[in-house]
């Protein structure tokens, strides 16, 4: 057998245990983030990146992800199977060496996977443990063998069950209920967006997704397909689909550079927002990294240096920076890393010093290329950037006014402000409530030690159609980080977020529980969302639950939050029983907005997170841009009891 040969062979032997997993049912969080709807979720992702790290091989083209009707998720790939033969050093099959030991896997033995997603190998065996139950059946030279677990630990031995004419790996697991103690049941729209995203970073993959707890129309289960030929254009042309685009085509590039995979695909629009988008190894480095700084430099080096020599910016008082080149962008930048080193507070920004310039050289070569063969979009770009640096030089002016506003600069609270007495960041909250009238009860039922008040003057602005420096201006807007006693703007990013000298650890969205009031917490999170994503990050932002209904009967009362909660407490009050529906929040007094939604030991927060970049960015570019017909249809979709106004 060649060397070659011997490299690409995959048996038990190229698997390496690294070490035990004892503490991952103690400490859970510490494996996959926490036991919530986040952890729950991560489970399914973390066996699908076995199947993805064996198409990145060369060994596999289409994954099944399947939600059974008891919770249960069934994941299934047509690669190799996992070596069931025994593991010299442990003694058992390599299988369940896989399944049971932290950092076991091929992916360790770099003559069997060059790169991996997932956790590096703690992946498959932390499901294991925090599973009920596990199934694991290897489809292997015609043969089937199965092995059965139950919170980590094999019920028997490898069997060997049948015979089939198929290969690859299963893996059928039902979340622990005595770990996930607060939700058990998956969302399919989560699973969707996640299959989708990785059937676009692997371009030639199908990923089926199938939900056998609910059924379509025709009665089939609720099923998609994820496939795609063309990879990350593909993957701008559905983040973008709801804004106009100012280029005729994506601009994409895919190679090798220093030994470090690199792809890239961008395109400008009409939007005032710039939306980077990056990936190593299948895993989304939300917090950036050397990938990122390496597309920055290269795509501000080489723009500027074309719109040098175009003769347009002669006119231009000022200088240009990086965000004039990014405004309007969007761009998905993955890198394949051997040894991905991560750091940052979630652990998802990438370190590896040599990737920088890998990245800055290919996206020079893929820009120098489009601007040579496309001279007319090379000015609509310059264009654009230059119409970018009029409106930061504007934004500048107002910004610095927001800055001379905050407590730190003398410029005092907004007079709208009433706040707390509490010095601590981490006890105190802010409610932004809509209204006067309704800031004003919240003003009066409110604990003044630890909660603070900022009403809001009708609706905000909408940050996703104006132009910074009109964001800038607003003066809701202005109130608002005045409030917060956030600083904003860097050299290299006008719009940075410095949280250092933030108030309340809790700023909490309160408004009318109608169609106006999801307006306007829709317009708040927008803005969040472009302007202050480091304070949603970081888990600050939450929205509140006000009450829909009070259901009496004499001196009996009962708040219900939903239809179905107002009807089981008609049924169980009986005839005489009556319902006042809460309209908005200015329709309770004091004490009832206080008892519930403003009192911590019985209101339900709602924390806002970002589970997936992508999607956010494209869903608030579709519900608050430019494009009508993307949004209608999503509102058809999604608005199920909505009545749409003609």
């Amino acid at each position: 057998m060649s060397e070659e040969e011997k490299k690409q062979q995959y048996s038990a032997d190229s698997i390496q245990a690294l070490e035990g997993m004892e503490h991952v049912r103690m400490r859970p969080s510490m494996y996959i983030g926490d036991v919530g709807v986040r952890g729950l979720h991560h489970l399914v992702y973390e066996v699908v990146d076995n199947s993805i790290d064996e198409a990145l091989a060369g060994h596999c083209n289409q994954i099944s992800v399947t939600i059974n009707e008891d919770n249960s998720v069934t994941t299934e790939d047509n690669g190799r199977g996992i070596p069931i033969g025994m593991h010299k050093k442990e003694g058992v099959s390599a299988l369940e060496v896989v399944m049971t030991k932290i950092g076991a896997g091929g992916k360790f033995d770099k003559d069997s996977y060059k790169v991996s997603g997932g956790l590096h190998g703690v992946g498959v065996s932390c499901v294991n443990a925090l599973s009920e139950k596990l199934t694991a059946t290897v489809y292997l030279e015609g043969k089937i063998y199965e092995q059965v677990y139950e919170r980590g630990k094999p019920q028997a031995p490898v069997q060997e069950i049948g015979t089939a004419d198929k290969r690859g790996t299963s893996v059928t697991f039902k979340p622990d209920p005595e770990i996930f103690q607060q939700v058990l049941e998956y969302n399919y729209e989560t699973l969707a967006n996640r299959m989708r995203e990785l059937a676009y970073l692997n371009k030639g993959i199908t990923i089926i997704l199938e939900d056998r707890r609910n059924k379509d129309e025709k009665g089939a289960f609720i099923k998609d397909v994820f496939h795609s030929e063309e990879g990350l254009k593909e993957f701008i042309r559905f983040l973008d689909s709801s804004r106009e685009s100012i280029i005729q085509e994506v601009i994409s590039i895919e190679g090798e550079k220093n030994g470090i995979p690199v792809e890239v695909a961008m395109i400008y629009n009409t939007s005032y927002s710039e939306n980077l988008h990056s990936y190593v190894n299948n895993i989304n480095t939300h917090e950036g990294g050397t990938h990122l700084a390496g597309f920055r430099r290269g795509l501000t080096s080489t723009l500027k240096k074309y719109a040098d020599g175009s003769g347009l910016l002669d006119k231009l008082k000022f200088d240009i920076s990086g965000d004039d080149f990014r405004e309007g962008l969007t761009a998905i930048i993955s890198v394949k890393v051997g040894e991905p080193q991560f750091e940052g507070q979630t652990k998802t920004k990438l370190g590896n010093r040599e990737v920088t310039s890998a990245v800055s050289q290919a996206v020079s070569e893929m820009l120098e290329n489009y601007l040579e063969e496309h001279p007319n979009d090379a000015k609509i770009i310059v264009q654009k950037v230059i119409l970018a640096a009029q409106a930061r030089h504007a934004a500048r002016k107002a910004r610095e006014m927001v800055q001379r506003k905050t407590v730190m600069s003398g410029g005092g609270l907004p007079g709208k402000l009433s706040d707390c007495s509490e010095q601590d960041p981490t006890a105190c909250e802010v409610f932004l409530v809509e209204g006067d009238s309704a800031g004003g009860t919240a003003k009066q039922g409110r604990d003044r030690n630890f909660q603070a008040i900022l009403p809001l003057r009708g609706k905000i602005l909408n940050v996703e159609k104006a132009m910074q420096h009109k964001v800038f201006e607003n003066e809701e807007i202005r109130n608002i980080y005045t409030a917060l006693g956030v600083t904003i703007g860097t050299e290299e990013d006008s719009k940075a977020l410095n949280l250092s000298k933030l108030r309340y650890h809790k700023v909490v969205i309160m408004c009318d529980a109608d169609v106006d009031g999801s307006h306007i917490s829709t317009l708040i999170l927008t803005f969040f969302f472009r302007y202050m994503r480091e304070l949603v990050e970081s888990g600050y932002v939450y929205i509140a639950t006000p009450p829909l209904f009070l259901v009496k009967k004499g001196a009996k009362k009962q708040y219900a939050w939903s239809d179905q909660e107002r009807e089981t407490l008609m049924e169980s009050f009986g005839q005489g029983a009556s319902v006042q529906r809460y309209k908005g929040l200015g329709e309770m007094n004091a004490e009832q907005l206080w008892d519930t939604t403003m009192n911590p030991e019985f209101r339900t927060l709602r924390q806002v997170t970002i589970d997936n970049g992508g999607e956010a960015d494209r869903v608030f570019s579709m519900l608050m841009g430019d494009e009508v017909p993307p949004r209608r249809e999503f509102i058809e979709k999604n608005a199920i009891y909505a009545n749409i106004d003609a």
